[in-house]
């Protein structure tokens, strides 16, 4: 199946560079991955994205979008790419549905996914008191305690999400101080049911062969004493990671970050990034959709002096 655009990834990004493209009949593709939106899915409130003054939730805002582009002609595939020859164009794109696309010009906007400990008790306790979504799982935390592990903006929020449900939320952090932005920082520092445990790493969850979280073993960095802290859900916000693994060796990558340059161009000429699997200083929906913006009338202006 040939297509002038092919985007990988559906979040603010991904969707707004879909719609650009629609609306320049370049007869765009999407293919959402397995997360669909990526981390806006995960989102509640959105605060700060321009036009909506009350705020809008993060599937919504998803919705919308994709509701926008596909009312140009983009069309959305619920499929993950797992394998691309760039070697020449038409890229040649596989998918985990078998469907190969051939794209004249491609756009990466596949975001970043959430970090985790590495602790063989995480990875056993994943959807069994562990997560990385406190949207998706802190209603099933309703007044009971709940840890979580970091120290930046998506730490604070999820920390002050879980306050909706949660008797009390505790915020361990490897520092003595917060890495989040100062509006984030103080909305949880003065939040009465947040507390603070400072120069702290899990080295443990735990769960006395009851398939559920009891508590955590943290080890304090600066006294070296060892703990147990009792606990029903941790939630680790420690980071993300960005979605490049199937673009190893085919392109330009930094700290597994696309690299670009005059604009969203790569490495490989007729592919373009944008979102968060570039950025990693901004990461905001706003910078995202912007981003996307930029990628689709590169990738046009790229198209109309590269006619195949």
């Amino acid at each position: 199946m040939r297509r002038k655009v092919v985007i990988v990834g559906s979040g603010c990004a991904g969707s707004t560079a879909a719609i650009y493209a629609a609306r320049a009949n370049l007869d765009p593709i999407v293919l959402e991955g397995h997360e669909p939106g990526g981390q806006l899915a995960l989102t509640t409130l959105v605060e700060n994205f321009p036009g909506f003054p009350a705020g809008i939730q993060g599937p919504d805002l998803l919705q919308a979008m994709k509701q926008q582009a596909e009312r140009f002609g983009a069309e959305y595939k619920f499929e993950e790419l797992i394998e691309a020859d760039l070697s020449r164009r038409p890229f040649q794109l596989r998918t985990d549905a078998k469907t190969t696309y051939e794209a004249e010009a491609l756009i990466i906007a596949s975001g970043a996914s959430a970090q985790w400990l590495g602790l063989e008790s995480e990875r056993r306790l994943i959807g069994h008191g562990v997560s990385s979504c406190a949207t998706c799982d802190g209603y099933f935390f309703r007044d009971q305690e709940v840890a979580v592990i970091g120290g930046g903006d998506t730490a604070m929020e999820d920390a002050l999400f879980l306050t909706r449900f949660a008797k009390r939320v505790t915020v361990i952090h490897r520092r003595d101080q917060l890495r989040a932005s100062k509006i984030m920082a103080d909305r949880a520092v003065i939040n009465p049911k947040i507390d603070f445990c400072w120069d702290t790493v899990v080295t443990e969850i735990l769960d006395p062969e009851k398939k559920a979280v009891e508590g955590v073993r943290v080890h304090n960095l600066k006294t070296g004493k060892e703990a147990t802290l009792p606990f029903a859900g941790v939630f680790v916000a420690i980071g993300h990671r960005p979605n490049t693994k199937v673009f190893e060796g085919k392109l330009d990558l930094e700290d597994g970050y696309v690299v670009v340059t005059n604009g969203s161009r790569t490495s490989v000429e007729g592919v373009f990034a944008a979102g968060d699997v570039h950025d990693k200083t901004y990461r905001q929906a706003v910078t995202a959709a912007g981003a996307g913006c930029r990628a689709a009338m590169d990738a046009e202006k790229f198209l109309e002096e590269h006619q195949m």
